[in-house]
């Protein structure tokens, strides 16, 4: 798309095993527009603690009774947070076998984390944590080690893979959550094998935005990756992989890079941009599709609204620079009268911008899936129904 980037220097989180080497990236910055979040509650004293009121829970005097003599909210809500979520968390362990000019072929080890997504053992990780991988294991959060795990597909748009454990059953399961209600300044916590020697590692902070995109290089490729959320929770060579969490214990979103130059900027796939394909997945498909629209377009903000002399300030604008096709000829946008110039308002009732781009939004289907598009031509707003394809790289 064409967007005017800055450069920065990002991490990527797939250490070697035990060693904790931070692998360059480059990221590009788009601010976007959000709303203020809520902020986090009070605290309870020592006598309200041990009194009898219905007010306390159980957990708050679970906390006065091991010595603290007070204990916020927040203190409360992310340990409820770590015992739900934390046996959904998995170790994921690799080896690669890399071939050099100057010491010849040898096996190097790798580690990163994975949530678990159906009782019989599909995970849910990154693509990089398993790239070029000979071999995968996976460790429960109880210790228990599964080998020979199986990569069952990759998704060819996001930073996505899909393993399964062979025979395995009656594991947890985690809870997806809304990626769309996410606000900015609302609390998150985030689970995953830090620096690939600490298992479990907990963390928390907030979402401090949404929307942004990046352009992340691990070994010889370069991705490029979009309506991403960034957060301060210290997320750390590892961690690829693992939840990011909301308060109730749901995964919002994919822990996938931090900013190497900077103090608590990190990045996280948002869940529902994995939805579509996880679907496919759980059903039983070994070759599941990204969902395909066929538009390039940019986010509009006051900026894009005045260069192109938009009567929205908000969507997505449907554009391409000389040379490319704003509509892909043939695809479903194309099939279903969507043109350049057009801005895309709403993607089957959710709004493109702060609650996601239209990438993250289309991502949440499947091919075949049928929905509405309310765009906006000139000042007329208009609704077009738009049968999903499949995505062919």
């Amino acid at each position: 798309m064409p967007e005017e980037h800055s450069e920065k220097k990002l991490s990527s989180h797939k250490p070697k095993r035990n060693i904790p080497a931070i692998k360059k990236m480059i990221v590009g910055i788009v601010v976007c527009l959000a709303c203020v979040g809520v902020g986090i509650g009070g605290v309870l004293t020592y006598e309200q603690l041990t009194s009898g009121s219905e007010q306390v829970t159980a957990e708050h005097k679970v906390l006065a009774n091991d010595g603290n003599a007070v204990a916020t909210t927040e203190e409360t809500t992310i340990g409820a947070v770590v015992t739900k979520s934390s046996p959904t968390v998995v170790s994921v362990l690799t080896t690669v076998t890399a071939n050099s000019y100057f010491y010849g072929t040898r096996t190097q080890e790798g580690a990163g984390s994975g949530i678990i997504v159906s009782s019989d053992g599909t995970i849910l990780t990154n693509k990089h944590v398993i790239d070029n991988a000979t071999t995968v294991s996976v460790v429960l959060a109880d210790g228990t080690t599964y080998d020979k795990v199986e990569v069952v597909a990759t998704d060819p748009m996001n930073d996505i893979a899909f393993l399964k454990i062979p025979d395995a059953s009656g594991l947890p399961v985690a809870e997806l959550g809304d990626s769309t209600t996410i606000r900015v300044g609302q609390q998150v916590i985030a689970i995953g094998n830090s620096l690939g020697q600490y298992q479990n590692t907990v963390t928390s902070g907030i979402i401090s935005g949404t929307g942004r995109p990046i352009s992340a290089q691990a070994g010889s490729s370069v991705e490029t990756l979009t309506d991403l959320l960034q957060t301060d929770a210290a997320i750390n060579p590892g961690n690829s992989g693992g939840p990011l969490l909301n308060t109730s214990g749901q995964v919002i979103g994919i822990n996938t890079a931090i900013a190497a130059d900077a103090e608590g900027i990190g990045f996280a796939i948002p869940i529902n941009a994995v939805k579509g394909m996880l679907s496919q997945v759980l059903a039983g498909s070994t070759t599941p599709k990204h969902a395909y629209l066929g538009v390039r377009y940019v986010p509009v903000n006051a900026a894009v609204a005045k260069q192109h002399n938009l009567s929205v300030a908000t969507g997505a604008y449907v554009y391409a620079d000389t040379g490319e096709e704003a509509v892909v000829s043939g695809s479903p946008a194309d099939t279903a009268g969507l043109k350049s110039g057009d801005v895309v308002m709403k993607v089957n009732g959710i709004e493109v911008g702060a609650r996601g781009g239209v990438s993250s939004l289309i991502a949440e289907y499947s091919p075949g899936d049928t929905i509405e598009l309310t765009i906006v031509r000139g000042t007329e707003t208009k609704t077009l129904s738009v049968t999903l394809a499949a995505y062919s790289s």
